[in-house]
């Protein structure tokens, strides 16, 4: 790098550090990282976290632009959340499946108020600030209706924005694109046309006609909440076609590119003549590294999905509820309701960042008795006293207990198969971009189990605090002891390396679950339980994960839902259904004061039977 930009950098820097107390540069200069190359990290990840930042530098050690001083291609939108958005992703979902792809389907549902421009890496942080002064200049003003017109033509299908709210959001993005030009130096360049939300673009026109069926079908809710976010792109790969790895790969030759599965790859049609049959010459997106790939190990992606989501402005109906967006860094995805890559996509980040109170009550994974029967812990249990494993699905070990083994056999632990389940699970929830604020869980061994497991998919098992609560465990008259268990104190918890919240006082404490109780009494202090669970919890967005029993998907979400226990026949038919974690999931709706249960953040986990197999009878003549 020249000289003469290094002192550039050095005197940005300095007038950041000025400003930002907790400078994220600070930490990556101490590493040995340079200016030039931290900041881009910086910008490129969307001034997040160091961490994220730190893991950018490693993984693009060998990427021969590092140095180069290209700039990342910024962007304003306004786009949709709430109903409105989950109506928006139906259409995506349903005309790509009827209608095959089109071009509206590379970019998430969004009205584009800035066309692309560049920033240099060390201004970045001015581009916040102006978006914020932008949005406080114009919230007063803003729209609380947004009315949106259909409009069809033989190539084009989308919602056009009425005259009166389309002035204050001009007005919006020209105080942004002024701001931006004072602050950070840049050229912005305000979007001028009819302002429009496009559903479907350059599409086969004999697919005109299912198209706006579908889109008549969303029926937008004109009062909903909308969003500006800031999104960047890497500007040398406009052009290209973006590919997604499914498998991993490694190269056989120097010339070729490892890929592991979710890294996004970008392709040049142009430049394929090198390339042999089956094979395709790419950029890897998390490397910088260019190479030969084997195209039957990728999918075809979308343009939006390696965009950056930087800063937000929400302009909310409440005045006192406005929310000025943190940096995520998440990429931008296809509004496929299936789960997505790591880099999760903007709109469901976008979603997320907005989601409402959320209730998931998860059922824990298989337990080990469940498979080897009562005798079980005879199974494992070798002469001298010690735990071995006699089979695979037997966990690796036991955690310790102060009145010995024997309390396992009524507080079982769960099998190799439900940790597995657990984990399986809390990836999936990951990848579904969910937010849980709150983790509450049965003493029953199992459930902790499973909340833990879960916990460190989502990388929150340092972070959050597992609130053991009696008053959520299994209905007592089903328990096959005809007794309360004898279950793990926290302390045990806590020295088997569980993060439980010893601060935490539950509803229902042990010492008050009773042997055989009623059916009554049993759904009574699951209500009791749930509305302390909601009392304790943050009353903003985010989600409450209560993991318990099969009987809990029931008796903890009917008191949210305002409705009447079951009839115990119908309960008992249900329970026995519910499979190891079978999930519900509920949202608050504040508009209409009132909970509702609407489909789980994942897909169901199936799978078969695996019976035991003795290799001695396959001996010849046995």
């Amino acid at each position: 790098m020249a000289a003469g930009e290094t002192q550039l950098y050095a005197k940005v820097t300095s007038k950041l550090r000025g400003r930002s107390p907790a400078s994220l540069l600070d930490p990556l200069l101490a590493m040995g990282f340079p200016a030039h190359t931290a900041l881009k990290a910086l910008a490129a990840t969307g001034r997040k976290t160091v961490d994220e930042a730190s893991e950018w530098l490693h993984a693009h050690r060998h990427d021969p632009s590092l140095d180069d001083p290209i700039p990342q291609e910024y962007a304003l939108f306004l786009c949709p959340t709430g109903p409105l958005l989950e109506k928006l992703q139906e259409f995506w979902k349903d005309s790509q499946r009827q209608c095959a792809r089109n071009r509206a389907h590379e970019v998430f549902p969004h009205v584009t108020l800035c066309e692309f421009f560049t920033c240099e890496d060390q201004k970045v942080e001015f581009l916040y600030e102006a978006l914020k002064k932008a949005g406080d200049r114009v919230l007063g003003s803003f729209p609380a209706v947004t009315p949106l017109a259909l409009h069809s033509s033989i190539s084009y299908l989308g919602f056009f924005i009425g005259h009166s709210p389309a002035v204050v959001i001009r007005d919006f993005a020209m105080a942004f694109a002024t701001e931006a030009s004072v602050l950070a130096d840049c050229t912005v360049k305000p979007c001028t046309k009819q302002l429009h939300l496009t559903l479907a673009h350059k599409f086969y026109p004999h697919h005109q006609r299912t198209l706006e069926q579908l889109a008549r079908a969303i029926e937008p809710d004109h009062s909903g909440q909308w969003t500006a976010a800031l999104y960047s792109r890497d500007m040398r790969f406009v052009h290209y076609q973006t590919l997604r790895a499914q498998f991993q790969y490694q190269p056989q030759n120097e010339d070729e590119l490892a890929l592991s599965p979710g890294d996004y790859i970008f392709v040049d049609p142009t430049q394929q003549g090198e390339a042999s049959e089956g094979w395709a010459l790419g950029t890897s997106a998390r490397t910088g590294c260019r190479g030969f790939l084997p195209e039957n190990y990728t999918e075809r992606a979308s343009e939006a999905d390696t965009w950056i989501r930087h800063r937000t402005y929400t302009f909310s109906l409440d005045l006192n509820s406005r929310k000025d967006g943190e940096a995520s860094g998440r990429r931008s995805g296809d509004f496929h309701t299936p789960a997505m890559p790591r880099s999760i996509g903007g709109a469901q980040a976008l979603q997320a960042a907005v989601l409402r109170r959320s209730v998931l009550v998860v059922r824990h994974g298989e337990r080990v008795d469940q498979i080897f029967g009562k005798s079980w812990l005879q199974q494992c249990s070798a002469l001298d006293g010690r735990y071995h494993r006699p089979d695979l699905n037997f966990p690796r070990s036991l955690p310790r207990r102060s009145n010995g083994a024997r309390d396992f056999e009524n507080d079982p632990p769960l099998s190799s198969c439900g940790i597995f389940q657990a984990r399986l699970a809390g990836d999936a929830l990951l990848d579904s971009s969910l937010r849980v604020v709150a983790v509450f869980a049965s003493p029953a061994l199992r459930c902790v189990q499973t909340a833990k497991h879960i916990l460190e998919e989502l990388k929150l098992e340092t972070k959050l605090k597992i609130r053991v609560e009696p008053g959520i465990f299994e209905w007592t008259k089903w328990e096959a002891s005809k007794t309360i268990p004898t279950f793990m104190t926290l302390e045990e918890l806590r020295e088997a390396n569980f993060n439980v919240d010893t601060d935490y006082r539950p509803a229902v404490p042990c010492s008050a679950l009773m042997p055989a109780e009623s059916y009554e009494a049993y759904v009574d202090r699951c209500a009791v339980s749930v509305g302390r669970i909601l009392a304790v919890c943050p009353p903003d967005a985010g989600v409450t994960l209560i993991v318990s029993h099969g009987s809990s998907l029931d008796s903890c979400t009917r008191p949210l839902l305002g409705l009447p226990p079951r009839e115990y026949g119908d309960f008992a038919q249900l329970v026995r259904k519910i499979p190891s974690l079978g999930m519900c999931f509920c949202e608050e709706n504040q508009e209409q004061g009132r909970w509702e249960l609407v489909n789980p953040p994942v897909k169901t986990l199936t799978h078969g039977a695996n019976s035991a197999f003795n290799w001695r009878n396959w001996i010849s003549g046995h």
